[in-house]
Formats: C-alpha cells, structure tokens, sequence
C-alpha cells in the first residue's frame, strides 16, 4: 500500500532540507520512496515554487502531470480564472477517486503558507515514527492522506504517461 503524506516545514528551506535525510532513511529500509516533490514558498513571493525530486522518485514514479495538477489545485486555482473552472472541477473529482479530496486540498492550502515549505511524499513501508524523528525537531508537521493499492492504481491510470 502506498501512503501519500505531506510533511510542512516552518521555513522555505525545510522540505529541500530533508532530501539527503529521505535517502538516508530509505538506505535503512525505514521508508521506500516512489515518489516525491517539494514546495518552497518564501515569505515575500505571490506563490510558491514546485519541484519534483527524480533523484529520489523509484520504479513507478508518477509524472511530472501529476505533480503539476495536483500543486495547481492547492495553490494555484484563484490565480487561473473561471476559464478553467470546468476542467479543474473534473480533474478534481478524478483526484477524490485515489484519496485526495476537497478536505486534503483545503488542508494543505491553509497549513503552506507564505514562508514555509512542504515536502509532498508517495512512499511505501514508512515506519513513520522513525522518518518523524529524523526530520528537524519542532520544525516539521505530518499532513497524512493513505492511498489504498487500489486508489495508488486509479492515480496511476489518470496520470498515466
């Protein structure tokens, strides 16, 4: 069973922080990574920036679509207009299919905010004590969404490619 989690850091440098830790831990078969991006969002900027992490992304990464559509739902919606209202609210319905609906998406939007940043994780076989622990102390906060092994198969049907 895959897990998405989202894990906010209070500084716009937290979640690039913690790449080497993420290798280190799967190293010790603490954690299996098939998937990762991150969000920095400095205090003085409109919107955040996104970046896929491939270097830890294993056999099944999803796409860079994925990732992309799923950043434009929480962060950059208001900024896109009722143009896309349509296809936003299909797309969105698809997300809700493999485990990630409104509440999620509202979640993570209230909680990254300006001068913060948030690590996005698609893992498997996390001992999710030990990867709490070895992230900063008192500088990181668990958002948790389980993806089934049936919503990790949706998810990867709809981002195929």
């Amino acid at each position: 069973m895959a897990t998405l989690t989202v894990w906010k850091f209070d500084s716009p440098e937290g979640a690039a922080g913690v790449e080497s830790t993420l290798l280190e831990l799967q190293k010790q078969e603490l954690i299996k990574v098939v998937d990762a991006a991150t969000v920095s969002w400095p205090a003085d900027a409109t919107k955040p920036k996104t970046k896929q992490l491939s270097n830890l992304a294993g056999l099944g990464a999803l796409s860079g679509t994925f990732w992309g559509m799923l950043f434009g739902l929480i962060f950059f919606m208001p900024l896109l207009g009722a143009a896309v209202g349509a296809a936003a609210g299909a797309l969105g319905g698809k997300m809700a299919d493999v485990g990630i609906d409104d509440d999620f998406i509202d979640s993570v939007k209230s909680k990254v905010t300006p001068g913060t940043s948030a690590l996005f994780l698609l893992s498997q076989d996390a001992v999710v004590d030990r990867v709490r622990a070895a992230f900063p102390t008192g500088h990181s906060e668990l958002i948790q969404s389980n993806l089934d092994s049936e919503k990790e198969a949706k998810l990867r049907e709809v981002f195929a490619g």
